[in-house]
């Protein structure tokens, strides 16, 4: 159960919390490739050759292991490798990257994603806090947040204290008064759990709990269920 009183401040997940990134992500490689259809063929083709993306991936994962959590970066590698790989010229790869990456930010948000950060962002601050490189400012978000912290940015990932840690000092507050939200049960509620946080569960899949004992403060199926606990008529605490 929530004790909002010690609640001075939010982070709050971003991709399948505000909203689902799967069919956000399908898109933008659908844009990707054609692209590299138009720009590059050749690597257009390789792409497309059974295990080949993935293989790749994985091959500049183990040559950055230190870059693991920076996906943009892991991204434009694999992008020079597969154009490499396809002797297209090395130079279309920040070009193809742009692309996915405007891509990437037209995101189809959740029904209720709106009207919560509007509710929550008028009574506490609130802070993007993800593993992801979604920028809340270029998908015209960024009004509802006092702040974003991302793994890229900071150095590590979600679960790792550090990113916690560090969104903490971004708000200024200590993390027993930060309220974290998001839908992974270790990523999100276990790894804010372990740094003294309270939690949120955004369950939108009704999904089994499989981390233990261990539970969130708050399961919700959508964060409208969240705002509910929240005095309807105050506009801010103090």
């Amino acid at each position: 159960m929530l004790d909002l009183q010690k609640i001075r401040a939010i982070t709050i997940d971003l991709d399948d919390t505000l909203w689902p990134i799967a069919p956000t992500i399908a898109q933008a490689e659908q844009v990707l490739h054609n692209w590299l259809a138009q720009h590059a063929p050749a690597a257009a083709a390789l792409a497309q050759q059974s295990g080949v993306r993935q293989r790749i991936r994985r091959a500049v994962e183990l040559q950055w292991p230190e870059r693991s959590h920076d996906l943009s970066f892991l991204r434009l590698q694999s992008l020079r490798q597969l154009l490499q790989e396809a002797g297209e010229a090395l130079e279309h790869a920040e070009p193809a990257f742009e692309v996915f990456f405007d891509a990437r930010h037209q995101v189809r948000l959740y029904e209720d994603t709106l009207t919560a950060l509007t509710f929550l962002s008028a009574r506490l601050p609130l802070l993007a806090l993800s593993n992801g490189n979604a920028d809340v400012h270029r998908m015209g978000l960024g009004q509802y947040f006092a702040g974003s912290v991302a793994a890229r940015h900071v150095g590590v990932a979600k679960p790792d204290r550090a990113i916690f840690e560090h969104a903490a000092q971004v708000l200024g507050q200590p993390l027993d008064a930060v309220l974290h939200v998001g839908d992974d049960v270790h990523l999100d509620v276990c790894a804010a759990l372990d740094v003294g946080m309270q939690t949120v569960w955004v369950n939108r899949g009704d999904l089994a709990w499989h981390a233990g004992d261990r539970r969130a403060h708050l399961e919700v199926r959508d964060l409208l269920q969240l705002c509910a606990q929240w005095p309807q008529d105050k506009e801010t605490v103090s």
